[in-house]
């Protein structure tokens, strides 16, 4: 099992965040039990929805004192904001269960995952799939308009290139390449 310092270094290396900016919102991640803090003298293991965690908190480009939060909020969005808490448990997709998915598919070598690209959008809670063909899937918090500019200002967004996230998977958790 990969630990914390481990993804921190493959998520640096492969998807290109500064180290110390992962490492510092990890901290925070494990004070808000979003991340396992751990053992004294044994490094904190990480599973799958771990390293989406903290790669929602990087890429959101939250402040220290609100990445749990907005970890929370990114892990939420819904496809276009629906309203899912009525619908069959078989369709309440959130980003968050996505982008887990996307990485279990990295892990298996499926190209298409591997063409991706990923869009997590900073300036408010919204994560975008862009797949090879030109169409994107929006996820949004519940209740927004979908496809409409959530608020005044410029749209600020980490694009994250589906190669590269394979990469740091497979090299965490194994996989074929």
């Amino acid at each position: 099992m990969p630990t914390l310092n481990h993804a921190i270094d493959a998520l640096s290396r492969h998807v290109g965040f500064q180290a110390a900016r992962l490492r510092s919102l990890a901290r925070r991640l494990q004070d808000a039990d979003v991340l396992p803090s751990g053992a004294p003298g044994v490094a904190p293991e990480v599973q799958l929805r771990h390293v989406v965690d903290l790669l929602l908190a990087v890429a959101s480009d939250a402040t220290l004192r609100r990445a749990a939060t907005a970890v929370e909020a990114y892990r939420a969005t819904t496809p276009g904001g629906a309203d899912l808490s009525q619908a069959p448990a078989s369709v309440r997709a959130t980003a968050g269960q996505q982008l887990e998915a996307l990485a279990r598919l990295a892990m298996d070598g499926d190209a298409d995952a591997r063409r991706m690209r990923v869009e997590i959008v900073s300036t408010w809670p919204e994560v975008v799939f862009l797949f090879e063909d030109g169409t994107a899937h929006r996820f949004q918090s519940v209740g927004t308009l979908s496809g409409h500019w959530q608020m005044l200002g410029h749209r600020r967004a980490t694009t994250i290139n589906g190669a590269a996230l394979a990469d740091a998977i497979i090299e965490l958790f194994g996989g074929r390449k």
